[in-house]
């Protein structure tokens, strides 16, 4: 893999474009040593040195042209070290020229631009070129027209999308994102774009309810995560409807027909950060250019039969109230209203009493543990567990939900497509016992060994609040006690604030979702292959 930035400046010779013996590769662990189809051969300059390339089928090598040297010369055997592109990692093509002012024409050719994807450090990718140097306008058209059509064969890799842009998302800097950052990626890759700027919460649900997504190959959201939750909610209702599925009682959900991109421009961004593995605007850009995708597990929400969302993570009790807080002063900061929203809850801190019903994973270690051990319960014909008493919150997460503040994740055990959901209890505790379970989200240690605090892996979950006394009045803080519901209570989902006043069904579905993305364990074993650039 390319490292670095390498651009030619001036010509070299012109080669020939016949066949050769495939060239050995320089042991990357990401491409296993397998016969390779030689399409093209010839001279370049790459760098300030004339170099033989070799295009095949899977990757493009080259090696520096020295004078012969005594045998065994150590230095000469590293300067002829080859060095490698893979095809997948190259997202683009261009004709090098150089133009002058007035200069009638396309200007004097150099040879030909390949913009490529770098893999960097901690799973950022970063977009360089790497120029081929030679001018004979013969040659570089055999190689130009080779490497497009390669290009063109990568059917995952979208070329039509669907931009959903929330203006309004952390600090108003979405449009700036989106225009100075990837629009210029996208255009370099050939992606054509339709760009439509949100202007209300639910307008994209509304959108894309009417719209036209024929011709699209997905659909992007820049915004924070409550749009990205938004637009991934009207996706799978839209496939509901399309399937004749009615969407009030989703038993069995259809997947999403199109892909779903996320270019992180809020304030937390969990679901990038769960999916890329850093909140980085390029990566996720060009994540999305190379048609990564990666299939997302997804909660349905519904109470009393009648779904009210999909969705990907919620939290009930403090996690719900800090949220209510914070969105009744939207007109601080995101980061003050987040700290002013936080203290406050704990300073009204108080357990909720429920009763949470859980449907454990057949195969999850507490599940196996019971058995090993012949606890009663193992045989019993119910397979639900219940527990009754008062909650201070409940977690219940189909995704890792990295951010900033809780780099292990809210939920470290889960993945994005495991099957399984994450089901974090704290119990009712003194108020500095439940601080120090939340400071240990921002360190590396386990947040979870407290004995108020219970984790299972589930596949459902029931959270039935058993006294309308506890219920959050939305609207106390704003001293309209008159509008509020007494028997509300609020949830965070996804960073969306969802208020029922009863029964809250939460149901996985494996895999419902495709989001644009590489796994993080193949990010984490990637390895650099090549360092001339």
């Amino acid at each position: 893999m390319p490292r670095g930035r390498g651009r030619g400046r001036v010509g070299a010779l012109g080669g020939g474009g016949e066949e050769g013996a495939p060239l050995e590769a320089a042991s990357p662990p990401s491409v296993p040593p397998r016969a390779e189809r030689i399409l093209l051969r010839g001279i370049f300059e790459i760098g300030r040195g004339s170099c033989d390339v070799v295009l095949s089928d899977r990757a493009l090598r080259w090696c520096p042209i020295l004078p012969e040297r005594p045998a065994g010369d150590s230095k000469c055997d590293l300067k002829c070290k080859e060095e490698l592109i893979e095809l997948k990692d190259i997202f683009s093509v261009k004709l090098k020229r150089r133009c002058f002012v007035k200069q009638q024409g396309n200007g004097t050719l150099l040879g030909i631009t390949l913009f490529i994807c770098l893999k960097k450090e901690q799973n950022k990718l970063k977009d360089s070129t790497l120029d081929l140097i030679n001018l004979s306008e013969d040659h570089c058209d055999i190689w130009f027209r080779q490497l497009e059509s390669i290009l063109a064969g990568f059917s995952n890799r979208p070329k039509s999308l669907k931009i959903l842009l929330n203006p309004q998302s952390h600090k108003k800097e979405a449009l700036h994102i989106y225009y100075e950052k990837v629009e210029p990626l996208l255009k370099l890759a050939g992606v054509s774009t339709d760009v439509t700027i949100t202007e209300y919460e639910g307008h994209a649900v509304s959108l894309l309810k009417e719209c036209e997504l024929q011709g699209f190959d997905g659909v992007v959201c820049v915004g924070g995560d409550g749009s990205a939750s938004e637009v991934a909610h009207a996706l799978l209702l839209r496939a509901q409807e399309s399937a004749g599925v009615e969407a009030d009682q989703v038993l069995h959900p259809v997947r999403a027909q199109l892909p779903l991109g996320l270019i992180p421009a809020g304030s937390t961004n969990v679901l990038a950060h769960s999916l890329y593995g850093i909140p980085h605007v390029i990566t996720a850009t060009l994540h999305i250019i190379l048609g990564h995708l990666q299939p997302v597990d997804v909660c349905t929400f519904s109470t009393s039969g009648k779904l009210l969302r999909f969705g990907f993570s919620a939290m009930f009790g403090f996690g719900g109230r800090t949220l209510a807080l914070a969105e009744k002063y939207r007109w601080m900061s995101p980061n003050q209203r987040r700290d002013f929203a936080v203290i406050k809850a704990l300073a009204q801190l108080k357990p909720e009493d429920c009763t949470i019903s859980f449907l454990p994973l057949h195969n999850s270690p507490d599940v196996l543990q019971r058995r090993v051990q012949g606890s009663p319960k193992s045989g019993c014909s119910d397979p639900w567990r219940t527990l009754q008493g008062q909650f201070l919150n409940v977690s219940i997460m189909a995704i890792p939900c990295l951010c900033s503040v809780a780099p292990r994740g809210l939920a470290p055990n889960t993945r994005l497509n495991n099957g399984s959901m994450a089901l974090i209890i704290a119990r009712n505790t003194t108020r500095p016992e439940f601080i120090k379970h939340l400071k240990r989200y921002a360190s590396m240690k386990n947040q979870f060994s407290f004995p108020f605090v219970e984790t299972y892996t589930v596949e459902e979950v029931k959270v039935c609040p058993r006294s309308s006394a506890s219920g959050y009045n939305a609207l106390e803080d704003a001293g309209l006690h008159e509008l509020a519901s007494e028997t509300s209570f609020p949830w965070n989902v996804d960073g969306d604030l969802m208020e029922v006043a009863s029964e809250v069904h939460v149901r996985l579905h494996p895999g419902l979702i495709s989001l644009y993305g590489g796994s993080l364990e193949d990010m984490h074993d990637s390895s650099v292959t090549c360092n001339c650039l």
